[in-house]
Parts: structure tokens; sequence; C-alpha cells
């Protein structure tokens, strides 16, 4: 995906500011905003992060019906006419 974008001249004499590349202060600002690394940075995480982030992506996993021993065409669209 390529993003085309006017820059606006506040926000390149703010990355210039801090000696920055405007890609580069713009992945900072992006990266704070969602409250994510910035790519390339490294943090190790503790076992119990690991384990809560993988418990938040099991949470609803018992609501997910089994699916059946073979899959037809009549089965996936059963919900549709």
């Amino acid at each position: 995906m390529e993003v085309t974008v006017k820059i606006p001249d506040e926000l390149a004499a703010r990355a210039k500011s801090r000696g920055l590349r405007v890609e580069d202060y713009v992945l900072e600002i992006l990266a704070q905003q969602l409250g994510q690394q910035r790519p390339g940075d490294s943090q190790a995480r503790s076992a119990e992060e690991i384990r809560a982030w993988l418990d938040s992506l099991a949470q609803f996993s018992d609501k997910i019906p089994p699916l059946p021993e073979t899959t037809s065409r009549e089965w996936i669209y059963q919900d549709h006419n």
C-alpha cells in the first residue's frame, strides 16, 4: 500500500526541530496514539503479559461452534436464501 500525503509546513518544521525525517516523526506520532512501540524497537514481554494476551485471544473460543466432519456448500450457505 502506498499513501500519498501533502505534508503541512508545521509538521515538517516539528520533525526538523526534533532532528527527524518527516516519515520517522509520523511513525513516532502514530505509535504514541496507538500505544504501541515504533517498528524496530524491541521490548521483551513478561510471561504474565504473554499469558494475558493469549487468554484474551481465547476469551470466547468456547462459543465457537464445532465444524462438521465434512464441509458442504449447503452447510456454508445454510443461513442464506
